[in-house]
């Protein structure tokens, strides 16, 4: 299968601060040797940030905006814009996926509860397997649950979806081959 990746919303103001996400720095750097194994194979890397409209955390051109420090990131990348949960919704992904003939994507990112599962899904629902990185995603600690408890429920869950007819694999960072 042609695979692509798509790194999402691994921007600074979800890694910085009082709100960063949890294992972030880790994170990023498994991200990044995801990152590289698959430039090495020739598959295409999507990097996809979120914007709000003024007044959120995540507005486009603000440095809470950009990427996060420490990810690597290059000129031969594909970049996309975003303003859903969704990385499909109202965007150009699906349409730039296509000349790659990609038939399968390799998900990582932040925040997993909301735009790793909501893309994970929505990829399942278009017909497109996917490899979860088990530990490239991550959130920040919620009142009720933790950061690590909710990535672990999310692996869980969206390895257990069938409906679609694609799974969603859950894959390490290190096990993951182009």
């Amino acid at each position: 299968m042609a695979a692509a990746v798509l790194v999402i919303d691994v921007q600074r103001g979800l890694c910085e601060g009082g709100g960063a996400s949890w294992d972030g720095d880790a994170v990023i750097a498994r991200i990044n040797e995801v990152t590289h194994k698959a430039r090495a194979a020739e598959v295409p890397v999507f990097f996809i940030q979120h914007e709000e409209p003024a007044g959120g955390l995540l507005v486009h051109g603000t440095p809470a905006w950009e990427l996060a420090k420490g990810l690597h990131a290059e000129a031969g990348d594909q970049y996309l814009r975003k303003t859903a949960t969704d990385s499909f919704h109202r965007t150009e992904l699906q349409a730039r996926l296509a000349p790659y003939g990609a038939t399968e994507l390799v998900i990582c990112g932040m925040h997993s509860e909301f735009c790793v599962d909501t893309t994970t899904r929505r990829a399942l629902a278009l017909g497109f397997p996917v490899q979860l990185v088990a530990d490239g995603h991550t959130t920040a600690d919620k009142p009720h649950l933790g950061a690590a408890q909710i990535i672990a429920h999310h692996n869980a869950t969206l390895a257990n979806i069938s409906s679609f007819g694609p799974r969603a694999r859950p894959v390490a960072a290190a096990a993951l081959h182009f």
